[in-house]
């Protein structure tokens, strides 16, 4: 059964070729640029949630500059972070990288896997921009005062 399913996998990529051909086949390029938009859409958002609002959040704790913090994370694991799309994948790089800038194992051996149970903000972000983008597409109309609240 597992070999069957490495197979499947090792096979996905050009089924998902297919399916996307498929779509701007139909559609044109019309079709593929609003998966563009909405990917564009979601990276600024996840941006925004990392230099804006953890960046407060850091500052505020710590009264320090939190900005060369973030992009060390950055370079080490937010890009392998955001193309795995899976937290629990992310734990041995996140320790890996603690390890590296010389932080007390007792203390990120417990954050880690905590944070990425608890921290799900790139979840949340995505389930809140694909529910707006679903509505939008049947045609519900959501003011944004509605997306808000």
């Amino acid at each position: 059964v597992l070999k069957i399913v490495k197979f499947i996998v090792k096979l996905a990529p050009f089924g998902i070729f297919g399916l996307v051909a498929n779509s701007v086949a139909q559609t044109g390029a019309q079709g593929l640029l609003s998966y563009v938009k909405l990917l564009i859409l979601l990276v600024a958002t996840m941006l925004f949630v990392t230099f804006v609002i953890n960046a407060l959040i850091v500052f505020f704790y710590t009264r320090k500059n939190p900005f060369p913090l973030i992009f060390i994370c950055l370079r080490h694991s937010a890009f392998f972070a955001f193309f795995t799309r899976s937290s629990a994948a992310n734990i041995p790089v996140n320790m890996a990288l603690c390890a590296k800038l010389g932080i007390d194992k007792e203390f990120y051996g417990i954050s880690i896997p905590l944070g990425a149970t608890i921290n799900m903000a790139g979840a949340a972000v995505t389930i809140a921009i694909l529910s707006l983008t679903a509505a939008n597409t049947v045609g519900i109309e959501i003011s944004l005062l509605q997306a808000f609240f």
